[in-house]
């Protein structure tokens, strides 16, 4: 696997809330690579957000690139990792922006502070097995175990002796900083005898939730108190995959992750640590359920909140697995896709960011569709086999434009499952959720509008939808996408390109010099299956 500085995962990096910060990425591995500041607004900055093919072209082997990495109103814990095909297994790391300074935190400062990384373990190496997968449409990687801060943990061999430890002292109270860098898998969290309480989410504080497990979804990061009240002891810290697809159970990870807790003191060493007792079961939907509804913002004077009011455009996007067609001169290929609408992203072959500010036609088109080309029982259990359409469209937002989303999980081709939708250079408020088909006239009655949560991540439930609110305030072109990077790689994304506003300061800054030069797309790769180039440089090579 591609690491940094040496090591899985990378470094943490702590900043204080509005700094800027300059990272000189050197590629030294054999592929090109981009960084993407998860979470990071990136205010007029979208040269720096990391996107490959989106905001930038990945940084080729041998080169380099500085991103100029804008913290605004983020406070909390957020994480980077890279934006290039699966690379991310292996480069991420955490962010801790500390609060302003001559601030603190809304809670009573911690004794020292704690960061769990949550990852993934792949057999092989996962790049050349992600390209031959895509070229048979089949299906793609599957992991051989999670991770705890780069290890497996105490119940697999292969790291029994290298378990992450983390040394306690009795009656404190940390500040964990866990963030979910698994590739493609929600996972449940537990302390074995001890419990937790969530106090922000996504670099924001949340009103206080008391709890005796997690359920956290790839992207999302959580700030956790934990208080140190247990006996003198040795304590699981687990992890485990929450399983929400109907597909065969086979194909989920059946191992928990662990670490962990080691009081210090004079005792007896226990022959086994305790495990978690209430950590959940992999199909455990009620609880998972349970658990994401918990989230409040704040909402107060010092943190409030500006839920949009006066929508002035509303989507309705159904998420989506199916199938599709490619073609070239010697053969035929069906394969796996996921869409959002029924369009299945596909990367152009210079980025979308530099095709929009200096006008390149040809890369993309403006005609994302805000409703789904037909509507029927989304979540019923009847239905034949579904072809998506292959597209670089994206959608155009006027700065300011007050938008309103709502995503619909459907079960063609028994894809149901849970959908965590990150949406980049902005945060949204969760204003609702529930199961099954939404339903325009009865549902936004239930809209929380008074103290929704702020996130940059969140889940669509199984058979059920998501109602998310924001502000375009942020000039420039910003990726949204399922988190799980199966589903991204199949298709399910797209692009919202934001107008710049009326002053210099509401647009675009200028690009940096040296921007990575533009290869092949991770669309040829998918679409070139006999592995002949017949095409010119910078055009698709099959219709």
């Amino acid at each position: 696997m591609l690491a940094v500085n040496g090591s899985i995962p990378g470094p943490v990096i702590r900043v204080h809330k509005g700094d800027t910060m300059y990272v000189n990425v050197h590629n030294q591995g054999y592929y090109g690579v981009t960084i993407h500041w998860h979470g990071v607004k990136q205010p007029r900055n979208p040269w720096s957000d990391g996107t490959d093919y989106i905001t930038q072209c990945p940084i080729e082997p041998g080169s380099n690139f500085t991103y100029e990495v804008i913290f605004s109103t983020e406070e909390g814990t957020l994480w980077w990792h890279a934006h290039s095909d699966w690379t991310r297994v292996g480069v991420h790391g955490a962010i801790v922006i500390f609060p302003a300074i001559g601030t603190t935190y809304p809670f009573p400062k911690p004794d020292d502070e704690e960061i769990i990384i949550l990852g993934s373990l792949y057999s092989g190496n996962l790049k050349s097995s992600l390209d031959e997968d895509l070229h048979s449409g089949i299906d793609l990687p599957h992991s051989v175990a999670y991770t705890i801060n780069g290890e497996p943990g105490d119940l697999c061999p292969c790291s029994k002796e290298t378990t992450y430890r983390w040394m306690v002292e009795y009656g404190k109270t940390y500040l964990v900083r866990l963030v979910n860098a698994a590739v493609s898998a929600d996972l449940f969290f537990a302390v074995a005898q001890h419990n937790l309480t969530v106090v922000g989410t996504d670099a924001h504080y949340t009103k206080p939730i008391n709890t005796s497990y997690i359920m956290i979804s790839p992207g999302q990061t959580m700030d956790i108190l934990l208080t140190t009240n247990q006996s003198l002891g040795h304590y699981y810290i687990a992890a485990r995959q929450f399983w929400s697809q109907d597909a065969p159970a086979v194909f989920y990870d059946p191992v928990n992750a662990t670490m962990i807790l080691q009081y210090k003191g004079n005792y007896t060493i226990p022959s086994s640590p305790t495990f978690p007792s209430n950590l959940p079961f992999y199909k455990d939907l009620r609880s998972a359920i349970t658990f994401t509804n918990l989230f409040k913002s704040l909402a107060n004077k010092d943190y409030p909140v500006n839920v949009p009011l006066n929508i002035t455009t509303r989507m309705f996007i159904t998420l989506s697995m199916g199938g599709i067609i490619f073609h070239n001169l010697t053969s035929t290929l069906e394969a796996k896709a996921s869409s959002a609408n029924n369009i299945s992203w596909s990367n152009p072959t210079t980025d979308v960011l530099l095709a929009y500010y200096r006008n390149i036609s040809g890369v993309y088109t403006t005609d994302f569709p805000d409703q789904p080309p037909s509507y029927f029982n989304f979540t019923g259990d009847d239905f034949p086999y579904t072809l998506t359409e292959l597209g670089t469209k994206v959608k155009v937002l006027n700065y300011n434009e007050a938008v309103e989303m709502v995503f619909q999980s459907t079960n063609l081709v028994e894809g149901a499952g849970l959908h965590p939708m990150h949406l980049h250079g902005h945060s949204f408020y969760v204003v609702g959720s529930g199961p099954g088909i939404y339903d325009n006239a009865t549902d936004p009655k239930s809209f929380n509008l008074v103290d929704p949560v702020e996130v940059n991540t969140f889940g669509v439930p199984k058979e059920g939808w998501l109602a998310i609110r924001f502000v375009a305030n942020n000039p420039g072109v910003w990726f949204w996408h399922c988190h799980l990077d199966r589903h991204m790689t199949w298709g399910m994304s797209s692009v919202f390109i934001v107008k710049n506003g009326d002053t210099t300061e509401t647009s675009i800054r200028k690009p940096p010099p040296q921007l990575p030069l533009c290869k092949a797309s991770f669309r040829l790769r998918l679409e070139n299956i006999d592995g002949l180039d017949q095409g010119k440089e910078n055009e698709p090579i099959f219709s």
